[in-house]
């Protein structure tokens, strides 16, 4: 798949972690972790690749693997608005917001979530969801999507939605419960309007930054992904991660 030109990836990164501190740094698979997602994020067509990041021990081992760094404010609340910080001093039309701890995206599904913003110039932010699994609808943890019939968000929620009021055993689920991806892409103007707005009623209740565009009315287009990518939190996530680097899985 062509992604257009004048997009961007950038991928906040941090070094405090209360479960796995230095998270972006540890190199037990031989590289840091943010290299394997800036790695991964370079074979999405000819987007532009930056970590953003408020500690210079990051700044200078991306530097140090031949990647681009820039410096952001540590008083920078969220991953988006480290983004907007980016992005106040570029101009490409489009910017993917993706997680610094997230290596095993499918490229194909960012293309695609691209294509889908590039279509379609109304769109001021659009994101990712893959179908949930039978654990995802009642973990708060896994963010659920609802969505209308053209695939715009309706509602996030930590809560089980929909709710199958009548299900009929062995039958298929009328709207499938959808598991949201926590990857953005935003139009550059979009992201720099959406850092200055104050949190949202609906955002603080469910503690989903996403709501707060909603809120404001935004449209958010929804791609369906083809797999989730596996995030890593803790430090069997990590060391699972580094399982499957050495079986070359």
């Amino acid at each position: 798949m062509t992604v257009p030109e004048r997009v961007v990836i950038v991928i906040p990164a941090r070094f405090a972690s209360t479960r796995l501190p230095g998270k972006p740094l540890l190199a037990r698979t031989g590289k840091p972790l943010i290299q394997h997602v800036v790695e991964q994020a370079r074979r999405v067509g000819s987007a532009a690749v930056v970590v953003a990041t408020d500690d210079a021990r990051i700044a200078d081992a991306v530097t140090a693997f031949g990647g681009t760094a820039v410096m952001t404010s540590p008083d920078c609340a969220s991953g988006s608005d480290r983004v907007a910080e980016v992005m106040a001093g570029r101009d490409e039309d489009l910017v993917v917001n993706l997680q610094g701890d997230e290596p095993d995206f499918d490229p194909a599904d960012i293309e695609r979530l691209i294509t889908t913003m590039w279509a379609d110039p109304s769109l001021p932010m659009g994101t990712l969801a893959v179908l949930a699994d039978s654990e995802d609808g009642d973990r708060p943890s896994a963010v659920k999507v609802v969505c209308d019939l053209d695939g715009r968000a309706l509602y996030f929620s930590r809560s089980r939605v929909p709710h199958e009021r009548d299900p009929v055993p062995g039958a298929p689920a009328p709207a499938p419960v959808l598991r949201h991806v926590g990857i953005y892409a935003f139009r550059r103007e979009a992201v720099l309007a959406f850092a200055r707005l104050e949190p949202t009623p609906l955002e603080r209740t469910e503690k989903l930054e996403q709501l707060r565009a909603l809120e404001h009315g935004w449209k958010i287009a929804v791609v369906r992904a083809e797999r989730a990518p596996r995030g890593i939190d803790t430090p069997d996530d990590y060391d699972e991660f580094c399982r499957r680097m050495a079986a070359g899985s």
